[in-house]
C-alpha cells in the first residue's frame, strides 16, 4: 500500500500533466504499427537501411521478417565509463541472431566527461551537451526501421539525453544496457583529504595527480554517488533497465550476460514480440515518482533535480522542484555513499544495492508497484531480485531483505536522515535547489556579507591571495544556463571545504550548479531567474548580508524591496573565451534555454510546469 504522501504528490502530479500526458499518449500510438517498422519504407529505402549489412542481415531486413534492432551508442574511448561499449555492437548483433532478430548501430552521439572539463571552459558546453545528444538520438531513430532499440550510455548528461529521445520516440520499446562502475580505487576520504591538502598548497601537483589517477583508474563509471551512478539507480528504479543491472563491474561474465539479456527482452517486447511494451508506457507519473523517490533515498546528485524534469517533460509528465522537495519531506535518506559518506557504489551493491533499495522502499510504501516495465510481469517487485550466473545462464534470485552494511544502506525506520536531503529554498533572491545530506547540520545556517564574483576563477585568486580568511557566502552569478550554459563550479568545493575547515561561516550561492558529488559546503544552487534574466543575483554588491537558513528553507538578502528595486542590475561580463572550444556555435542554445526548473532544455517541445 502506498503511503498517503506519495499518493497526493502522485495525483497532482497526474492532475497537472493530463493535457500534455493525454496528448502525448496519441502522438505515440498514432505511430504503431503492425508488423515490421521497415515494411512501409520503399524499396529505395529498404536497399540503403540494409546495403552495408552482412549478407545474412542483409536477407532478414530485406525479407522483413525478424525484428531489427536499432542501437543508439555513446562509445567514446576516452570517457571510462564508455570504453566498455566498444565490444556492445557486437555482443548485441550475435545475440540478437541468436534470438531470431537483427541489429543495427543507428546513431552514435556525443559523450562528454565533466571530470575532464571541470573547472575549465568546455563546461560551459556540459549542459547543453544533454540535448544535442537527445538530438543525435532523434536523428538515429528517425530511420523508422527499428523495431525497438538498445540505448548505451552511463554519464552525467548522456542517459538523460538518451532518454529524452527514447520518450520522444516513444512508440518504440527502448531498453539501456550500461557499462557498470570500475572497481574500487583510493578511499573516497583520503582523495577528499589530497585535494584539500593541493588547495592549501601543502602538497605539488604531482602528488594530487598520483591521487587522482589511483582513484580514476580503469573502464567503468567513477565509483563516487554522482550524476554517473544516479543516472543508473533512476534508470533502474523507472524500469528502463534489467533488474540488478546498474552496478555490475564491466568486461566481467555477468555484465556481458546482462547485456546479452537486455538483447533477449528487446527482441521480446518489440513490436514483432509477445509483450509489446513501448517506452512510453514504462514511464508515466508513477514511474517518475518511483525515479524522485530512488533519488531521496540514496542521497542522487542535484543534477537529477534539472534532467529528471526534462525526462518527465518528454514524456509529457510535468514536475517542478515544489515536487521534489515534498518527495524529500517524505522519503528518508536511508544510504550513505559517497559524498554522503565514504563507501562507494561498489559498496552499495555489495551492502545489498538496488534490491535492497527497492525492496525496503516498496515494504514501507515509499514506491508504486504498479508500473510497466521492460523485465515484464510482476511490476516493480521484479526489482527486488538479483541476477545470478548458472552457467553462462541468468537466473534470478530473491534480493536481500537486510543491509549487509548498516553504515552504508540502512532500514525506513532507521535512516540516515528522517528527509531525503535535498531542500529548496525561497526568498527574495529566487528559487534554488540545496542538497543537504552531506551537510552537517552546524553549516546548514549561514548569515554573513557577500563576497561577489562573476567568474568561479576570480574566487580561486582571492583565495590563494589570502583574502577569504573570513565568514562570507560567495556569490557566483552568470553561471545559469542563458548566461555561460551553467556550468558545473565543483573546484570551488576544495577550497570552501578549506575555509569552512578552518572554523569560518561559508555558503555558495549561485545560478550555476555543482558538481553531482555535491558535498559538505552549503551551496544554494541552480537559482532563477538566473542573474542574466532578471535575478536578484544580478543586484547583489560586496558586503550585503545574505541569510541561508536550510532547515527554514529560506534564501534572502537582507535588503528592502525599495532598495532592491532601485538598484542597477550588473551588467553580464565580456566573454572573451567566446571563440575558445566552440562556445560560440552554441549561441543559439543560450539564447532560447528555459531555466533551471523547467528542465533548462533547449528543445521546442517540451512543456512549462509553472503554467500548466
Amino acid at each position: 500500500m502506498v503511503t498517503a504522501a506519495i499518493t497526493d504528490i502522485t495525483a497532482r502530479i497526474t492532475a497537472r500533466s493530463a493535457k500534455s500526458r493525454a496528448a502525448y499518449l496519441a502522438a505515440i500510438k498514432s505511430q504503431f504499427r503492425q508488423g515490421p517498422r521497415r515494411q512501409r519504407l520503399s524499396e529505395g529505402n529498404l536497399a540503403h537501411a540494409s546495403a552495408g549489412c552482412t549478407l545474412h542481415d542483409k536477407s532478414q531486413i530485406l525479407g522483413a521478417s525478424w525484428p531489427n534492432i536499432g542501437i543508439i551508442t555513446a562509445y567514446n574511448d576516452m570517457l571510462s565509463a564508455h570504453q566498455p561499449f566498444g565490444r556492445y555492437p557486437d555482443i548485441i548483433k550475435d545475440e540478437a541472431r541468436k534470438n531470431g532478430a537483427t541489429a543495427q548501430v543507428a546513431g552514435g552521439v556525443p559523450a562528454m566527461c565533466d571530470g575532464v572539463t571541470q573547472g575549465q571552459d568546455g563546461m560551459e558546453l556540459s549542459l547543453f551537451s544533454r540535448d544535442v545528444i537527445a538530438l543525435g538520438s532523434a536523428v538515429g531513430l528517425s530511420h523508422d526501421s527499428f523495431d525497438a532499440a538498445i540505448h548505451l550510455g552511463v554519464c552525467d548528461k548522456i542517459v538523460p539525453g538518451l532518454s529524452i529521445a527514447a520518450l520522444r520516440f516513444g512508440w518504440i520499446p527502448s531498453i539501456f544496457a550500461p557499462a557498470g562502475p570500475m572497481t574500487s580505487g583510493l578511499p573516497n576520504k583520503e582523495k577528499q583529504r589530497i585535494r584539500e591538502l593541493f588547495a592549501e598548497g601543502k602538497i605539488d601537483r604531482a602528488q594530487l595527480l598520483k591521487a587522482e589517477s589511483e582513484s580514476y583508474h580503469s573502464p567503468g563509471t567513477c565509483t563516487f554517488y554522482g550524476t554517473a551512478n544516479s543516472n543508473q539507480m533512476l534508470m533502474e528504479i523507472m524500469g528502463l533497465q534489467l533488474p540488478g543491472s546498474s552496478f555490475i563491474n564491466p568486461n566481467t561474465p555477468l555484465r556481458e550476460a546482462m547485456t546479452r539479456a537486455a538483447v533477449q527482452r528487446a527482441v521480446q517486447i518489440s513490436a514483432m514480440g509477445e509483450a509489446f511494451t513501448p517506452a512510453g508506457y514504462v514511464i508515466d507519473e508513477k514511474a517518475i515518482v518511483n525515479g524522485i523517490a530512488g533519488l531521496m533515498a540514496t542521497g542522487g546528485s542535484t543534477n537529477l533535480t534539472i534532467h529528471l524534469i526534462a525526462i518527465a517533460h518528454a514524456a509529457g509528465v510535468l514536475i517542478n522542484w515544489d515536487d521534489l522537495a515534498d518527495m524529500s519531506k517524505t522519503v528518508p535518506l536511508i544510504c550513505r555513499i559517497y559524498p554522503n559518506g565514504q563507501a562507494d557504489v561498489n559498496h552499495f551493491h555489495a551492502a545489498g544495492g538496488m534490491a535492497y533499495l527497492i525492496s525496503e522502499l516498496l515494504s514501507e510504501g515509499l514506491l508504486h508497484e504498479d508500473v510497466t516495465t521492460v523485465a515484464g510481469e510482476g511490476g516493480l517487485a521484479r526489482y527486488c531480485e538479483e541476477p545470478r550466473l548458472d552457467g553462462e545462464t541468468i537466473i534470478y534470485k530473491s534480493g536481500p531483505k537486510t543491509s549487509a552494511d548498516k553504515d552504508v544502506a540502512r532500514s525506513v525506520s532507521s535512516p540516515f536522515r528522517d528527509d531525503g536531503g535535498l531542500s529548496l529554498l525561497t526568498g527574495n533572491l529566487g528559487r534554488s535547489i540545496m542538497k543537504v545530506s552531506a551537510v552537517r547540520s552546524a553549516h546548514q545556517i549561514v548569515r554573513a556579507p557577500a563576497v561577489v564574483f562573476d567568474d568561479q576563477n576570480d574566487l580561486v585568486t582571492a583565495f590563494q591571495n589570502g583574502e577569504l580568511e573570513r565568514d562570507f557566502v560567495a556569490i557566483i552569478r552568470f553561471q545559469g544556463p542563458a548566461a555561460n550554459g551553467m556550468p558545473e563550479l565543483h573546484k570551488l568545493t576544495p577550497i570552501l571545504g578549506v575555509l569552512q575547515g578552518r572554523g569560518f561561516k561559508v555558503a555558495l550561492v549561485t545560478d550555476g550548479r555543482m558538481s553531482g558529488a555535491s558535498g559538505k559546503v552549503p551551496a544554494a544552487i541552480h537559482i532563477v531567474p538566473e542573474a542574466l534574466k532578471g535575478g536578484a543575483l544580478a543586484l547583489l554588491r560586496d558586503g550585503d548580508m545574505v541569510a541561508l537558513n536550510a532547515p527554514a528553507g529560506t534564501l534572502n538578502i537582507e535588503l528592502s524591496d525599495a532598495e532592491l528595486s532601485a538598484r542597477v542590475p550588473a551588467p553580464a561580463p565580456a566573454r572573451e573565451n567566446l571563440a575558445a572550444l566552440g562556445l560560440n556555435m552554441f549561441a543559439n542554445l543560450r539564447a532560447v534555454v528555459g531555466s533551471a526548473e523547467q528542465g533548462a532544455s533547449v528543445l521546442g517541445d517540451m512543456p512549462d510546469s509553472q503554467s500548466s
